[in-house]
């Protein structure tokens, strides 16, 4: 046989061999990653523009943009401008899945006007804690004290306390009344995809949510400036137990948003402002965070990423954002955050699935001490983001739904004395009970996280904690309300 014949046959039986010897190892490979992972609905809203019903990730690239971040691991995310509304880029945003803490974020929307001055006082009874769910992430809230409006929103927005939401709740009507004032207020906001059961955001049968929802949810609550105070407050005092024959003490909580606070394997991210995280085992690590840099606002909403390290939620998040700033206006916009119904004028933005979630509820339309978040100059981390003193101003022109910030200056921090004190008492966060979800969620909403890995990113593995105990001088507790 002549020599190159031999050449050629030994080639082709080599490339023969290696695709019999490769392709099972690619096979297994797909198996123990991919194929383990739950699948989006073959149909999802396409609310805000037909690319956001599509499964997978959308983004239309320009020239000279950057190619997104990888290993992306979150169940569900977006990247969206903040004040134009155009969403940079998206993956399975419309993919409904338990919220979480992050719901937090609506009820605070929709209560905090309602809840005027914040300095009235209030004084808690045993009924108003009675509804708390076993596990509950807790501020430290007691019983027959008396605390301002003020201080309960530092317990909800800081430590994602669920006592501060039921008693906040029972002010504003009771829990019931407030469930329907939310998904109300959802509804208003065009934020379709979510059905709220419990105000706090504790899972719950039915209970869901989506990244573009949550996003929108967040832009809306950015628009009220007691709402960003508080998203961007990275500790505070909060007042404590009161001992008979003893001044009233207080202690310090701190913000369990990690890219305010930072924590070991993540820095504080600059130029943050908020806005709300979450963790439950059913729901995974959630959040949702809004930053400016150079002039430009973008909001990021990240759902329970299966990836193992360590705040991953965080991380993703950041990934995202540092993407987006690097990407603005070299990317087509993949679809936009629509304006809530009664600024809508119709200019076709949407698409199939603008109706109410199924199992929504149908229904009309002297300051505590406080640390703001601070920007550092430098790439060490030790600043911990920006301060939102100016403010976002609202601006509503034909159908543009915008929103404008006057940012301070880097570095500035300030802190208001509380006037009540308290001795430390503690937020509570440990095991957050998996509900189930309804027949037609449950498929999508499975698998919703490794309780292992999750609980590690929130400092306590192998417990589910509503929100993040990881703030400093929290405690476990096994009661879900303190009843001393």
């Amino acid at each position: 046989m002549p020599a190159l014949k031999k050449i050629a046959l030994t080639i082709t039986s080599a490339a023969l061999l290696s695709g019999f010897v490769l392709s099972p190892a690619a096979a297994a490979d797909k198996d123990t990653s991919d194929d383990k992972q739950p699948k989006p609905p073959s149909t999802m809203s396409s609310l805000g523009g037909e690319q956001l019903g599509k499964a997978g990730t959308q983004v239309n690239l320009g020239p000279g943009a950057p190619v997104l971040p990888k290993k992306l691991s979150g169940r569900s995310w977006i990247v969206a401008d903040a004040e134009s509304g155009d969403v940079l880029a998206a993956h399975n945003s419309h993919w409904r899945l338990p919220p979480a803490s992050t719901l937090k974020m609506l009820f605070a929307d929709t209560v905090l006007p309602a809840l005027q001055p914040t300095t009235l006082a209030h004084k808690v009874t045993e009924n108003e804690l009675s509804g708390v769910g076993e596990g509950s992430s807790l501020v430290g809230i007691k019983e027959d004290h008396t605390y301002t409006v003020h201080d309960l929103w530092l317990g909800v927005f800081l430590r994602s306390g669920n006592d501060a939401v039921h008693v906040l709740s029972e002010m504003y009507g009771g829990v019931q009344k407030t469930v329907e004032a939310m998904q109300a207020h959802a509804e208003e906001l065009q934020a379709l995809d979510t059905v709220v059961v419990s105000p706090d955001g504790y899972d719950a049968p039915r209970q869901v949510s989506s990244a573009y929802d949550l996003t929108l949810i967040a832009r809306s609550g950015l628009q009220k400036k007691d709402f960003r105070e508080y998203a961007a407050t990275a500790s505070a005092d909060f007042p404590g137990e009161k001992k008979k024959g003893k001044k009233r003490e207080s202690f310090e909580i701190s913000n369990t948003n990690r890219l305010i606070t930072g924590d070991i394997g993540v820095d504080p991210y600059q130029g943050i402002a908020g806005v709300k995280n979450g963790y439950t085992t059913h729901a995974g690590n959630t959040f949702t965070g809004v930053a400016e840099r150079n002039g430009k606002v973008l909001l990021v909403t990240v759902m329970n990423p299966s990836a193992e390290e360590s705040h991953a939620v965080y991380k993703e998040a950041a990934h995202l954002l540092d993407w987006g700033f690097a990407a603005s206006g070299k990317v087509t916009p993949v679809g936009q955050l629509v304006p809530p119904r009664s600024l809508d004028t119709g200019t076709g933005i949407g698409g199939k699935g603008a109706t109410p979630a199924a199992g929504a509820v149908q229904g009309p339309g002297g300051k505590a001490e406080a640390t703001h978040a601070s920007a550092s100059n430098g790439s060490s981390g030790v600043g911990t983001a920006l301060a939102i003193i100016g403010g976002l101003l609202v601006v509503l022109a034909a159908a543009v739904f915008l929103v404008n910030r006057r940012w301070p200056m880097a570095g500035r921090t300030h802190r208001t004395e509380t006037e009540t004190d308290a001795t430390e008492t503690d937020a509570t966060e440990t095991d957050a009970t998996a509900a189930d979800t309804t027949a037609a969620e449950t498929k999508d909403a499975e698998d919703t996280g490794k309780a292992g890995k999750s609980a590690e990113d929130n400092g306590e593995a192998g417990k589910d904690v509503e929100g993040d105990p990881e703030g400093a001088g929290a405690t476990a507790s096994a009661a879900p309300t303190d009843k001393s």
